[in-house]
């Protein structure tokens, strides 16, 4: 590792690969994804009222506490997958939300704000039934996990490694993503929990009352698009890959979600809720995720970067994790390329990326034909209004014909299916690559960055079919969208966090969160290393999740984080409790320096420090299909630029902030986000 330079976009990095997707050939044993059907199934649409869970009080009784009882839970579910030689339909088992009914996606929560007559706050017990003797998918446990944390490293003083996922079952916490909650019920990973709650996270010994599997939901917000998803320590990309996510919506008087709503916005059956997801399934229609030699992206990964994984933890290389995961099968809402059918109108899109690593960019085109399963001889793209995204309406409606679509995040739009001719399909296309993204889409791509025979350009059809009921309104008025104003407190600090790519004591590379600057607590107080080479310096640069907090702001304070991209690739930024403002992008230069990281285990990696920053020109405009004017969690920060944001942390305690990269997140870029005293 050299000291390397920044500087914009073409800057020479410490630490960069890409894996090439192109690598990725078709593995006897796997789904090949051009012998699956495209746009046969129908895709379930989530905000129809038979996917939605109803509350203890839908028959006009009094509210009972919890309002939701939920089970996460193993159950087996058809994807659209087929046997290739037969026809037949292949099963595949999943891990799912649900009561009676176990499904990937979980149904969806919808709740009503006060606003609208509902309750302040929604009650949910979420009950972890996954009392298998293995987890669904390999599960790498040098990782800094659930059942790893050594007793100094727990916090109460539990060894937590002698608990196994085989004698005592998978740990799970659900994160509101999205939602303003208390502390305790935000899903922090080292909440998590087995079945029946015999093992619990360290954390739990710090809250009054002490552990409990029933969560309390802030409803007192704008109506907005959240989703929940399970944010097990270092098990997040296992176990929502395994199905463990679903939509959680929250209206209000003006976006009811009901027809006749004061913003004419198309509601059921012309609101659509999709969650975009990727996946890779073997020849039999199980789940696959890659841990071993000779697995997609091991290779590039590993091999190839002279990894040397020792053989006591690693028998025969695996299983370990991997620093990023593409699918080759697009699936929304459980099933593999999937359809809807629609009248000629205005359909409101309620779109969810809740892939691993992919960054998505949509785009929708025009079939050649009624029965086209490519995108040979589509029509150019056509416009749409992008209305909103992760946690409510915009500031104004932004037509384009692009969207970028990070991981994690939610966007609202609403596109015209009576501006094409009827008997019309139209395809929801992606442009991005099966690759890291660093910004680039469509034509600027290289060839290693799709895979071969690529099926990934596609997400879904839409058939313009159904003859237009002309018995409901189409009252969509995008002038009617003006309702985000941003941020207008003051700001009271302006922070400085980096993102970094060092490695583990492996040597595998390691995504990291640090600092851009000297760490301060919330009264201004220095934060100091407290293990390792750099034990009593003030803590700047890269630094694992264990080391002391440098993210705490006061509480009700407002800040602007300017979040310093020092990799080579874009990562979606997530901060738990709040909302924010996205300001602007920079250009800047600084020197990186190498330093030792801590590891979970006391080992150590490698890691960064940025010094002698300069920031440069106002970054070009990110370019179409940037769609930010709303309230976001997600942020997309850009290689070699300052992303900055603005934020006001309303609630006390520990939550945390991550790239929403699973794979990135789970390995270990994420620290914790704790507001006021008691960090």
């Amino acid at each position: 590792m050299k000291a390397g330079l920044l500087a914009g976009a073409g800057m020479a990095l410490p630490w960069r690969f890409i894996p090439a997707a192109q690598a990725q050939a078709f593995i006897p044993g796997l789904s090949d994804p051009a012998a699956q059907p495209k746009f046969v199934e129908l895709a379930p649409n989530a905000l129809d009222p038979g996917f939605l869970f109803r509350d203890l009080n839908e028959n006009g009784g009094p509210v009972q506490k919890p309002n939701f009882s939920l089970r996460l839970k193993e159950a087996v579910q058809e994807t659209g997958l087929i046997n290739p030689k037969n026809g037949k339909k292949l099963q595949t088992r999943i891990w799912g939300y649900g009561k009676e009914t176990i499904s990937w996606p979980g149904q969806t929560i919808q709740v009503m704000n006060p606003s609208l007559g509902g309750n302040a706050e929604t009650v949910v017990r979420w009950a972890n039934e996954l009392q298998g003797k293995k987890h669904l998918l390999p599960v790498d446990t040098s990782l800094h996990w659930c059942y790893a944390l050594s007793g100094m490293s727990s916090r109460n003083g539990i060894d937590y490694r002698q608990f196994s996922i085989a004698k005592d079952g998978v740990p799970i916490i659900t994160h509101l993503h999205g939602g303003n909650s208390d502390f305790q019920f935000d899903g922090n990973p080292e909440f998590f929990y087995s079945p029946d709650g015999r093992v619990k996270g360290p954390q739990w010994d710090f809250v009054e009352g002490g552990f409990t599997n029933t969560f309390r939901y802030n409803n007192e917000v704008p109506a907005g698009n959240l989703w929940y998803h399970d944010h097990a320590l270092g098990l997040t990309r296992l176990n929502v890959y395994a199905g463990l996510a679903g939509f959680y919506f929250i209206r209000d008087d003006m976006d009811t979600g009901m027809p006749g709503n004061p913003l004419g916005l198309p509601a059921f059956p012309y609101e659509l809720a999709y969650a975009v997801q990727d996946r890779m399934f073997t020849d039999q229609g199980a789940l696959f995720y890659p841990a071993f030699p000779g697995d997609p992206f091991y290779g590039e990964f590993i091999t190839e970067q002279g990894v040397n994984l020792p053989e006591d933890l690693f028998p025969g290389g695996g299983p370990t994790a991997l620093a990023e995961f593409f699918g080759d099968h697009m699936v929304v809402n459980g099933k593999i390329w999937p359809k809807e059918n629609v009248e000629p109108r205005n359909y409101r899109l309620r779109l969810l990326n809740g892939t691993d690593s992919r960054f998505m960019v949509v785009r929708f085109r025009v079939a050649a034909a009624p029965t086209a399963t490519t995108l040979e001889g589509a029509s150019g793209p056509l416009p749409f209004y992008v209305i909103g995204s992760d946690q409510g309406l915009a500031a104004a409606a932004t037509p384009t014909d692009t969207l970028v679509f990070e991981p994690g995040s939610r966007y609202d739009i609403v596109f015209d299916f009576s501006t094409v001719p009827a008997g019309s399909r139209v395809i929801m296309e992606n442009i991005g690559g099966d690759a890291p993204f660093g910004g680039d889409y469509g034509d600027a791509l290289e060839p290693e960055d799709f895979f071969p025979g690529r099926q990934t350009d596609r997400i879904m059809a839409f058939d313009v079919v159904k003859p237009l009921n002309a018995g409901v309104p189409d009252e969509f008025d995008p002038l009617a969208i003006s309702h985000y104003g941003g941020n207008g407190n003051t700001v009271d600090r302006t922070r400085k966090v980096a993102l970094f790519e060092g490695m583990d004591e492996f040597g595998r590379l390691q995504p990291l969160l640090g600092t851009a600057e000297p760490a301060t607590d919330y009264l201004g107080n220095p934060v100091y290393h407290t293990m390792g080479p750099l034990k009593g310096l003030q803590i700047n640069g890269s630094v694992a999740w264990h080391e002391p907090t440098t993210e705490n702001p006061a509480l009700n304070s407002t800040e602007i984080w300017e979040i310093y991209n020092a990799t080579g690739d874009a990562h979606p930024v997530h901060l738990h409790l709040v909302n924010f403002q996205v300001l602007d992008r920079y250009e800047y230069t600084a020197d990186v320096i190498d330093q030792p990281v801590v590891q979970h285990n006391g080992d150590i990696g490698v890691g960064f420090r940025l010094e002698n920053i300069q920031i440069g020109e106002l970054a070009v405009d990110p370019g179409q299909g940037y769609v930010e004017n709303c309230p976001k969690d997600m942020v997309t920060a850009l290689p070699g630029q300052v992303t900055r944001i603005k934020a006001t942390f309303d609630k006390p305690g520990r939550y945390v902030w991550h790239c929403h990269i699973l794979s990135h997140e789970d390995h270990e870029m994420m620290r914790v986000l704790h507001v006021g005293p008691g960090a």
